[in-house]
């Protein structure tokens, strides 16, 4: 498998994670984002939708982080991200589609591009849009983790695989994380299994 990332693309962080937790052989193909490498020929012809992440496998090329997710849960061995029990797993699928579709579409780089580029806005208008919604999404989520050191049970789950970088953006605009005590809990437990650590944005070939 390839897996076609970015070091701080988020969503393709969410799955160099899952790829990691599951144990499975798989190749890191950068795109550089700043560049626009995502929209190039090359790229499109892999992805027509443009965006990272994309995992090329045997079956053809599959978009859509959580759609990447679902699909290694269901198809490949290794580590189970998602509970048995099917409210605990939709309970876990609320709090990943919480992120998916709440905090990140609204923060990722292509809003915050046209925020400046088109409508004008300062870095600093930019980065306080960023940290709004993410706090207006955190204090959603705070709730919903339980007391362990992962959100939901005793194992890491796609619930995890979803917060960590979220969170790990959150800290990169300096949104201040005292009110979340429980993310914060999640977040640097997580990063102390090498699943996570090594998918750490800092630990990548193409980190600048």
């Amino acid at each position: 498998m390839k897996l076609y990332t970015y070091f701080r693309s988020s969503a393709a962080y969410r799955v160099r994670i899952a790829l990691n937790l599951k144990g499975l052989d798989h190749e890191l193909v950068p795109v550089n984002l700043l560049k626009s490498e995502q929209s190039g020929e090359a790229y499109l012809s892999k992805n027509g939708q443009g965006l990272l992440p994309a995992l090329e496998t045997e079956h053809g090329v599959l978009a859509q982080s959580l759609a990447i997710l679902e699909w290694l849960e269901e198809t490949q061995t290794g580590q189970a991200l998602l509970p048995q029990d099917p409210w605990q797993k939709a309970q876990v699928r609320n709090f990943c589609y919480a992120i998916a579709c709440d905090i990140h579409p609204i923060d990722n780089l292509r809003v915050l591009k046209y925020l400046s580029s088109q409508l004008g806005a300062s870095d600093e208008q930019k980065n306080e849009w960023y940290r709004h919604w993410v706090i207006e999404g955190f204090k959603k989520l705070e709730p919903m983790i339980g007391d362990g050191q992962f959100c939901f049970g005793t194992e890491p789950t796609l619930a995890d695989v979803c917060l960590v970088p979220q969170v790990f953006n959150a800290l990169r605009f300096k949104v201040d994380m005292t009110e979340f005590p429980k993310i914060s809990r999640v977040y640097e437990y997580c990063n102390m299994l090498s699943a996570f650590s090594d998918a750490a944005p800092e630990n990548q070939l193409d980190a600048q």
